[in-house]
């Protein structure tokens, strides 16, 4: 019943920031005690986990993004956003935003992804 569905730019500069949003429908980004993630795959690599906000608004990034992330959200649209800055072609990927339960790992519902290529 959940679907998430990302929407932003297919193409970005390098060095400027990166923009993504989750749209969530069939459910709540304030529901205890779900945890909303943005995970990317580059081509040719595995899945990376990013981040996550969580149902109070908390939120979590990977050590080696911290730096240059940040998710916030809409509350009032049941969104939530990337903001993903000083982007090289290295964070060319397939980015995704999933639901991931009580927070420990298991995503079960994601989005259908989107080509995100930095490039001049």
């Amino acid at each position: 019943q959940v679907q998430l569905q990302e929407s932003g730019p297919g193409l970005v500069k390098p060095s400027q920031t990166l923009s993504l949003t989750c749209t969530v429908s069939g459910g709540s980004i304030t529901t205890n005690y779900y945890y909303w993630s943005w995970i990317r795959q580059p081509p040719g690599k595995g899945l990376e986990w990013i981040g996550y906000i969580n149902y109070n608004g908390n939120t979590y990034y990977s050590p080696s993004l911290k730096s240059r992330t940040s998710i916030s959200r809409d509350t009032s649209k049941n969104q939530f956003i990337l903001l993903l800055s000083s982007v090289t072609p290295e964070d060319t990927a397939v980015y995704y935003c999933a639901r991931d339960e009580a927070g420990w790992g298991f995503n079960d519902y994601w989005g259908q992804g989107t080509q995100v290529t930095v490039s001049s």
